[in-house]
């Protein structure tokens, strides 16, 4: 797709599409994001603060007067965008991980989450996951509360995007079918970074283990019918953890990676051996010198250097650099997948397409898998190309939900699901 914004700025253009994109569930409306994306600096990491910053605290504040009025549907939809918003006003700014910014404008879009959530009904509850000594946090959503057992969705996100984030890729589009769905962060995630500094780690398998021990204590979960999805660089962890966990019956990547450090080392002059051989160096103060300089020429290097060395506790990028060629299926891990997989593919992908020498990093997974798979490619002209689908939400969770409901024998028990509304269709089709 076209950048509409920021045209100079692959990065900046992204994000603002992803934000777009979460309108269709609810996370933002069109005209205010468009008019914060005017008063933005291309490239200019404060800028985009301080834009993102002032929507939320206004339409947190226009959203405080309809919850103290009684306006519940009004407050959970303000409380949804400003959420977004706040969480948008933040993401840039990790590579000084001491700044007093971070901190506070995720806990503003945290409170803003968790209010909405607690307006839905049945609401959506808040998790705290018992994990090595402390506890992951997430949400559970559950269509009624009538203890019937249901399939299940577990959801997390990849290098950057949180467990509320999922709200509008999975979470409500579950209820919408008759799912209960549970979205975690997991270590390097926002809530176990912020508030627990649990950084990220590649054997996501260590993660989910615990979160399904904590699936088995809540009631209306059919345990036969778990499936686990994994969105950006979640499309590495969900597979990586299903190849050591034998209790999914379906394992959904948004979108399918192999390799997750390709999308980094194909963006620098040098071979991948060297790259691999050299940031594991105890010393390269030229291979520092290279790294700083691609990240001032590449928007996405210098986000991804920035946010990697937060996410991974590390100091330098050549220390995240050595840690991220970890996150990975080679040697095998990928072929040890026994339960389906559904592999989605975007094909402008920014990070994760490949360079016309290399394969897209989803066909590169499927081509290494044994188990029973599907590779679902999203084009251009559905609108549906960019990273994760961003910009195309409701057509890339019906593709996705399609797909589980044949792959888990589930049928669409949704509240739309009734007999006047499928002559409706049929007249139509």
């Amino acid at each position: 797709m076209r950048p509409v914004l920021f045209a100079d700025d692959r990065q900046f253009w992204f994000e603002t599409l992803r934000i777009l994109g979460h309108a269709a569930y609810g996370g933002s409306d069109v005209g205010e994001v468009l008019t914060t994306a005017e008063a933005i600096t291309s490239g200019d990491y404060d800028s985009w603060h301080d834009a993102w910053r002032a929507t939320a605290d206004r339409v947190a504040a226009q959203v405080q007067a309809s919850l103290v009025a009684g306006h519940q549907v009004s407050a959970r939809d303000g409380m949804l965008r400003a959420a977004t918003y706040y969480s948008t006003a933040e993401f840039f700014l990790h590579g000084d991980p001491d700044d007093p910014r971070i901190n506070d404008a995720y806990e503003r879009g945290a409170a803003c989450f968790a209010t909405a959530a607690g307006l839905y009904r049945p609401a959506i509850e808040p998790l705290q996951i018992p994990y090595e000594g402390t506890v992951l946090e997430g949400w559970f959503y559950r269509p009624s509360l009538d203890g019937a057992p249901r399939p299940t969705l577990v959801m997390h996100n990849g290098f950057d995007g949180s467990a509320e984030e999922l709200h509008y890729l999975g979470g409500l589009a579950a209820l919408d079918r008759g799912y209960n769905a549970l979205s975690f962060d997991g270590p390097g995630q926002p809530s176990a970074i912020h508030r627990r500094g649990l950084v990220l780690r590649p054997d996501w398998e260590h993660v989910v283990g615990p979160v399904l021990d904590h699936l088995e204590t809540l009631p209306g979960v059919d345990h036969d019918r778990v499936a686990l999805m994994g969105v950006s660089l979640g499309g590495m962890l969900a597979p990586r953890a299903a190849a050591h966990e034998p209790r999914l019956a379906a394992v959904v990547a948004v979108d399918g990676v192999y390799d997750a450090a390709e999308a980094l080392t194909g963006l620098l002059p040098l071979p991948r051996a060297e790259v691999e051989r050299r940031t594991r160096a105890d010393h390269d103060p030229a291979l520092d010198d290279l790294l700083e300089r691609a990240a001032a020429d590449s928007p996405t290097l210098r986000w991804a250097f920035g946010h990697g060395r937060y996410a991974t506790g590390s100091t330098t990028s050549r220390e995240f650099l050595a840690r991220y060629l970890d996150y990975h299926l080679r040697d095998g891990v990928a072929e040890h997948i026994s339960c389906p997989v559904l592999v989605c593919s975007a094909g402008d992908d920014l990070f994760f397409a490949g360079d016309g020498t290399t394969k897209p990093q989803p066909q590169e997974l499927y081509d290494h898998l044994t188990a029973p798979a599907h590779l679902q490619h999203f084009t251009a002209a559905e609108g549906a190309d960019a990273h994760g689908h961003a910009g195309a939400e409701r057509l890339a969770m019906a593709r996705v939900f399609d797909w589980l409901d044949t792959t888990l024998g589930h049928g669409d028990d949704s509240r739309y699901d009734h007999p006047t509304g499928a002559r409706h269709l049929t007249e139509i089709a």
